[in-house]
């Protein structure tokens, strides 16, 4: 009984992993791969081989080194300006009351249709991206810190002010504890917006990056190269959002975020 019980543990333990799904993605790709010209779609095989030349040729990694500096400035940059604002604007109804028809009319704009603008404001080079990355991921971080400020338990706060804490002792014991969940999701949320961002700016205006190679490679009909950036991209920010789930797990379970 024992031994079927383990079975079943590692059995669960793979699909958890995600071996049984990749394996699956993998499959259906090599299968399309097979029946399809490889300029239209590459097999696994050949994109490994383009990815094992870019690396070698150091491409891959000066490109994987622009693309998340950029993200990293620009979320940076996002998680220091938005949290602050959010939970100001969160815990100040009058305040919310006043940015958020603002809040609400500039989100729904997406950052990619601000790239003119912002290549006249900021120039062609690093600043415009890093612009974009943060526009991007700004307001995913600033509306799930409010929302976390918002849905604070109020029988906590008032049971605090019974005690005798004051108004700022409250904040930072209970209120901003309590958000602590919504503000870690916010900075998940704002880490994939990045992601999509700084790809989606390489691809229109740049010179190196992840993006900018995945555009390049259609000029030379090299679609492996297309690929290699793609499954690039993709394991990076899937170990990326693991990284920071973990770390979140790990520094941050006291407020109760937990793994996913």
């Amino acid at each position: 009984m024992e031994n079927a019980q383990k079975k079943v543990n590692v059995f669960n333990k793979i699909i958890q992993i995600g071996i049984i799904s990749w394996g699956l993605v993998i499959l259906i790709w090599a299968l399309g791969a097979y029946k399809l010209d490889k300029i239209f779609l590459p097999s696994p095989l050949e994109t490994g081989d383009a990815l094992l030349k870019l690396a070698k040729e150091g491409t891959l990694w000066s490109d994987i080194a622009a693309s998340f500096g950029r993200v990293a400035k620009g979320w940076g940059l996002a998680i220091a300006t938005a949290v602050p604002i959010g939970l100001i604007v969160g815990h100040f109804k009058h305040i919310r009351w006043l940015v958020e028809p603002v809040l609400n009319l500039f989100r729904f704009v997406p950052a990619i249709a601000l790239t003119s603008l912002f290549l006249m404001w900021f120039g062609v080079d690093d600043k415009s991206k890093v612009a974009l990355i943060l526009y991007a991921s700004f307001f995913p971080i600033l509306v799930n810190t409010i929302a976390g400020v918002v849905s604070t338990d109020k029988s906590l706060i008032e049971a605090a002010s019974c005690m005798g804490a004051g108004r700022v002792r409250v904040f930072f014991t209970v209120i901003l504890p309590s958000a602590v969940p919504n503000i870690f999701t916010g900075v998940r949320l704002g880490l994939s917006s990045s992601i999509i961002c700084v790809i989606a700016a390489e691809m229109l205006v740049g010179g190196d990056g992840l993006g900018y190679r995945i555009q390049s490679s259609r000029m030379y009909y090299k679609t492996d190269w297309a690929f290699a950036g793609i499954v690039t991209l993709a394991i990076l920010g899937f170990v990326a959002d693991r990284l920071l789930l973990f770390l979140g797990a790990k520094f941050l379970k006291h407020f109760g975020v937990k793994k996913a």
